[in-house]
């Protein structure tokens, strides 16, 4: 007898409510750093000195955490070396000596001032020291923000030809703040232009179907997991809706990128819409679409509690793949064998271990980086341990202004590097070469390993594209260069040049390249630290 797919799945999210924990919500206790004082003193032995100082930091950077994270990661009796506490916890380290000094100074300050006053200090005092972290790194917003009929949307970013990146008004938040995020800014300016945000559905409908190279959407935020299932209803339906299956038939994945399964589990399993949502994952699912949680895992300690467990178990009910992502974090997880036991975990929960990325060129890079060999050679002996079906991971991969650069092989004094996404996707086609830098930590440390290249192949037609107008994954083939014209005009620049190494801000070294015919200056990189 034939079994309609549809009914049996329905039936299946029926079950959902007899097979979890327990059926009586899980109330959400937030932390902000209002509440680190107090946190510390129960739950840790660290100095009043020490306590002072992550205060301090938490002026500059977002904090924020729950009950579950406080109360079920981390591991009280390891810390300040718990890497959890070290991954919600802003760190003293995170500030410059200098920052740290005139933060703390400021505090004191406040003993004789009044209350409003002093805050307004403070805020000032941040914002002062965010100027200098490049709170939207890989030009997100000269480069990446997409327009229609003339309009910019201020709430999505598309930066390759198929994803589509939307940011949710309602999703300004997380269940719980990563030290490292790279999208810090969009945390401690809130409603201001540091911010990408939109609720304009048929804004982003009418431009998902008016852009046919688009086949992903990503949900991203802060955190879109925090958003109640009516919400999600708002963002989804017109997608999936059979009014729209024509003009939306090219999109062929919707994606969430999300945190929570780490930060708070409960959403699929004990929110009080958590099987509706669960149940809205599926529509989506029956309507066609591919849908994939991408899930940030930092540390194998966040897979080991049984909430999460029974989260992953759920959402893989409902058809839903679960792909994984963490930054390799110098003190966090920076060891092989951290990744090796990580992404087996994931595999036996039935997770696609997906990306190993850099930490990026923003907010507190100089704590969490770590040279680009070091990550090469922990994410090739952690994948060399593991089995095959996961190997699908890919890295050490960097998000940067030209796109997704990943270092595939050392050979002598070379660093081939190749891109896994890329603005123009002529520029994936092929590896390309960098002089080996032991020191370097990001792609603008890095020069050419020809000798004769100022710069590498991309970097003219990057430039070029500032011009154009619109966002990269609206550019079309008629506007970007194949790469055999690349190649060809980029041996056409080729001429001897010198290259010197200067301290740059924050005395990091940088690179300026010196025309040796005429002796014309320029500038390689531009390194923000």
């Amino acid at each position: 007898m034939l079994i309609n797919p549809q009914i049996n799945n329905t039936f299946r999210l029926l079950l959902y409510t007899d097979t979890i924990m327990s059926t009586s919500p899980i109330k959400f206790v937030n932390y902000t750093k209002s509440s680190i004082s107090s946190l510390l003193k129960k739950h840790s032995n660290l100095s009043a000195n020490t306590i002072k100082q992550i205060q301090a930091a938490s002026h500059v950077y977002p904090f924020r955490a729950n009950n579950y994270v406080v109360e079920k990661l981390i591991d009280w009796s390891n810390v300040p070396n718990d890497p959890i506490f070290k991954l919600t916890f802003p760190q003293p380290e995170m500030l410059l000596p200098g920052d740290m000094s005139d933060v703390l100074s400021l505090m004191k300050r406040g003993q004789s001032m009044d209350e409003t006053t002093h805050r307004e200090l403070l805020r000032r005092q941040a914002i002062q020291i965010r100027k200098n972290l490049n709170p939207h790194p890989a030009k997100q917003k000269e480069m990446n923000v997409p327009s229609i009929n003339g309009e910019r949307i201020a709430g999505a970013q598309h930066k390759y030809r198929e994803t589509l990146l939307f940011f949710p008004s309602e999703a300004q938040w997380c269940h719980s703040y990563c030290t490292y995020c790279f999208r810090w800014a969009q945390f401690t300016e809130v409603g201001s232009e540091q911010q990408f945000k939109s609720k304009d559905v048929s804004q982003l409908t009418q431009y998902i179907a008016s852009n046919k190279q688009l086949t992903d959407i990503l949900f991203t935020g802060g955190d879109p997991a925090v958003m109640k299932t009516k919400m999600w209803q708002k963002y989804l339906e017109p997608l999936i809706d059979e009014s729209n299956k024509h003009d939306l038939e090219h999109l062929n994945t919707i994606r969430i990128g999300t945190k929570s399964l780490t930060y708070w589990p409960y959403r699929y399993t004990h929110n009080d819409d958590a099987d509706d949502f669960l149940r809205l994952l599926e529509r989506c699912k029956l309507a066609g679409k591919h849908v994939t949680i991408q899930a940030h895992f930092t540390h194998p300690q966040e897979l080991e509690t049984p909430e999460c467990e029974e989260a992953i178990r759920r959402i893989r009910m409902t058809g839903a793949n679960i792909r994984s992502q963490a930054p390799i974090i110098r003190g966090i997880n920076d060891d092989s064998d951290i990744w090796t036991d990580m992404w087996t975990k994931q595999v036996g929960l039935g997770i696609i271990p997906y990306y190993m990325f850099i930490e990026r060129d923003t907010g507190p890079k100089h704590y969490f980086e770590l040279p680009l060999v070091r990550a090469y050679e922990i994410f090739k002996d952690a994948v060399s341990r593991v089995s095959g079906v996961a190997r699908t991971v890919r890295g050490p991969s960097m998000s940067c202004d030209p796109g997704k650069v990943s270092v595939m092989g050392i050979i002598n004094d070379m660093m081939i590097l190749q891109f896994l996404q890329a603005r123009n996707p002529e520029w994936m086609k092929a590896p390309f070469l960098a002089k080996l830098d032991k020191n370097a930590t990001w792609l603008d440390d890095l020069v050419p390993h020809n000798e004769y290249e100022d710069s590498f192949f991309y970097q003219q037609e990057l430039d070029q594209m500032l011009d154009y107008g619109v966002s990269s994954g609206q550019m079309t083939n008629e506007m970007l260069m194949s790469h055999q014209d690349l190649m060809i005009a980029h041996a056409k620049k080729n001429k001897p040049v010198l290259r010197y190494k200067v301290n740059g801000a924050h005395k990091k070294e940088q690179i300026y390249v010196v025309d040796n015919e005429n002796d014309n200056k320029m500038r390689h990189g531009k390194s923000k630290f």
